[in-house]
């Protein structure tokens, strides 16, 4: 793989995908349909993964491409592959709420080794450098041909005796708040879609646990760029590596954090 490359396709493609869904989440109503498995879809979901997957295909005809919204592309049994979720966080989109974002990924045996994030509605941009090191460019606008002032992102040093948290926005449960209240948490905030390991990756939150479901396409970019800025994500039940690739694209629970924190089972 090409990793220049990767990069400016990647970048490039999750930042016109963030037009395309502006243009709808601006407009005065927009239409709410069901998928099969009772989650919720808009034009701006399909929109964004029409464009995404037309680049993604012209540029990397060779790799396989595996998209939330496209249910053939989730019989594959591949190791090596990219993976959109092309607007993660519909419930936010649908709610206004702001926190919904574009994310591509590539896998490469099992390893999610690189991957953008774009939160458009608050103009938040992360993503892996052609060399791995994960990065935040700085926004709220974005030049698409070419990669503005980019700030390092490295994870916090945390303090086990007053650690932040972050958790879901939209799925949060009893057992979520179980597991946390076993930790000395100093704050506690909630963020919608991937952003999650965003905030880890950046330093700004120490642990984001998830007890709930999740596919992989919610979660290989931000694994990525977390874990270009150092961090680590791993199995919840036995803490061992998370790796991708799996049957149909689901995931176990998982933990997300600093090395610095001092895990419980």
């Amino acid at each position: 793989m090409d990793f220049e490359r990767l990069e400016q396709v990647m970048r490039t493609l999750a930042l016109e995908a963030g037009d395309k869904i502006m243009e709808i989440y601006n407009s005065p109503e927009f239409e709410v349909k069901t998928k099969s498995d009772a989650s919720p879809v808009t034009a701006a979901d399909e929109a964004a993964d029409a464009l995404i997957s037309t680049g993604l295909r012209a540029a990397f005809p060779d790799v396989a491409l595996v998209t939330e919204e496209q249910a053939a592309s989730h019989g594959q049994s591949v190791d090596t592959f990219l993976i959109v979720d092309p607007l993660d966080g519909t419930k936010e989109f649908i709610n206004r709420r702001g926190e919904f974002t574009v994310n591509i990924a590539y896998v490469r045996e099992g390893v999610p080794l690189r991957g953008v994030v774009y939160a458009p509605a608050i103009g938040r941009l992360f993503y892996t450098r052609a060399d791995g090191a994960a990065v935040e460019e700085i926004g709220p606008e974005f030049d698409k041909a070419s990669a503005g002032e980019q700030r390092p992102m490295s994870v916090s040093m945390p303090d086990n005796r007053a650690l932040m948290v972050v958790a879901s926005k939209s799925h949060r449960d009893q057992a979520t708040d179980d597991y946390i209240g076993q930790y000395s948490v100093q704050d506690m905030t909630s963020a919608g879609s991937s952003l999650k390991f965003c905030l880890v990756a950046s330093g700004e939150a120490d642990l984001y646990p998830r007890l709930g479901r999740t596919m992989e396409w919610d979660t290989a970019a931000g694994d990525a760029v977390l874990r270009g800025a150092g961090g680590e994500m791993i199995r919840f039940d036995d803490h061992a590596p998370f790796a991708y690739g799996k049957p149909g694209f689901a995931n176990p629970f998982f933990i997300a954090y600093a090395p610095g924190v001092l895990l419980v089972k």
